[in-house]
């Protein structure tokens, strides 16, 4: 990732793709600062996330972590009164390196509930699919399925950068912005 960022409080776009390419996910986003785990995002109650066809209304704050390093999934983290708590996207590519955010969507998500649905790993119904309509490699597969249980547990367990003590620190520089 490019050590160049933008001041906090910046508007910026987070683009999500597929494999081949094609546009997915477009998140607005406010640019928050980052830590020892990468770069922080909020999206304000009200906020769009938008896809081909599909447009999302957030109405609760959250928070977005783009880990550093080869990242291979982002965190997602919401305030109530969401009953998802922590979404994780697996992801490949994830990469800050122009003036956006990016990442390729992998479809196969750590979720994070907070109703009789609790922690469970998400979409594992339709890799097939993606391999077969997007491209989505095999082997690209089989080391995210790995790292996904690996993080399934890191959520069971509420270390660091999943834990509330990491997501109220940029809950707070969120709630700044939105105050100033």
């Amino acid at each position: 990732m490019s050590a160049d960022r933008p001041a906090v409080g910046t508007r910026l776009l987070f683009r999500w793709r597929k494999w081949d390419g094609s546009p997915h996910w477009v998140h607005e986003c406010v640019y928050l600062g980052s830590d020892d785990w990468g770069d922080w995002f909020g999206q304000l109650p009200g906020w769009r996330s938008a896809r081909p066809g599909r447009d999302v209304v957030l109405d609760a704050a959250c928070i977005t972590l783009l880990p550093a390093g080869e990242a291979t999934w982002t965190l997602t983290r919401n305030a109530a009164p969401s009953l998802t708590r922590v979404y994780i996207d697996l992801a490949w590519d994830a990469r800050w390196d122009g003036p956006e955010p990016t990442a390729i969507d992998m479809d196969l998500d750590v979720v994070h509930r907070l109703d009789h649905r609790g922690i469970y790993v998400d979409d594992r119904d339709e890799w097939d699919e993606h391999r077969a309509h997007y491209g989505y490699p095999a082997d690209v597969q089989e080391g995210l399925e790995a790292r996904t249980l690996v993080l399934e547990q890191e959520v069971r367990a509420d270390v660091a950068p999943f834990d509330d003590a990491t997501a109220d620190r940029w809950f707070g520089v969120l709630h700044d912005l939105r105050h100033d």
